[in-house]
């Protein structure tokens, strides 16, 4: 697990966020959540195969047909489905996967950390920005 100042100095450097179950739906976590990161400078990669566009960037139906780096994987799925997503990640090689709030899946995160890949989990990125960098 990160401590707050690697999450810190993560949330500092990175540029462009894998949003995995982005929604264009406004009511939906997900989408507020991305929307507040773009709005922070972010760029926004939208990772969900019904969608084809959120938030003005182009969606794609996975992690493995992102072919830009990303610096974050953020995932907004059910923590049973998150294991998947894990074997995607591990792929791209990003400096960190953070698991939303309420996503929990202890067995993903130790495959993604035993890849080198730090894990912050069953925490809201929005909301720990706005503790860390405020």
């Amino acid at each position: 697990m990160l401590t707050d100042q690697e999450i810190t100095k993560l949330l500092q450097e990175a540029k462009t966020i894998a949003v995995v179950g982005l929604s264009s739906s406004p009511v939906r976590a997900s989408f507020g959540v991305s929307r507040f990161l773009q709005r922070q400078g972010y760029r926004i990669v939208p990772v969900n195969p019904n969608e084809t566009e959120v938030l003005g960037e182009r969606a794609y139906a996975s992690l493995k047909e992102v072919a830009e780096p990303v610096d974050i994987i953020d995932i907004f799925r059910r923590s049973e489905k998150v294991g998947q997503v894990i074997d995607d990640a591990v792929e791209k090689r990003p400096r960190c996967i953070w698991m939303q709030e309420g996503v929990i899946n202890r067995e993903a995160a130790r495959k993604a950390e035993a890849a080198g890949i730090p894990v912050v989990m069953d925490r809201c990125i929005l909301k720990e920005m706005a503790r860390l960098l405020s």
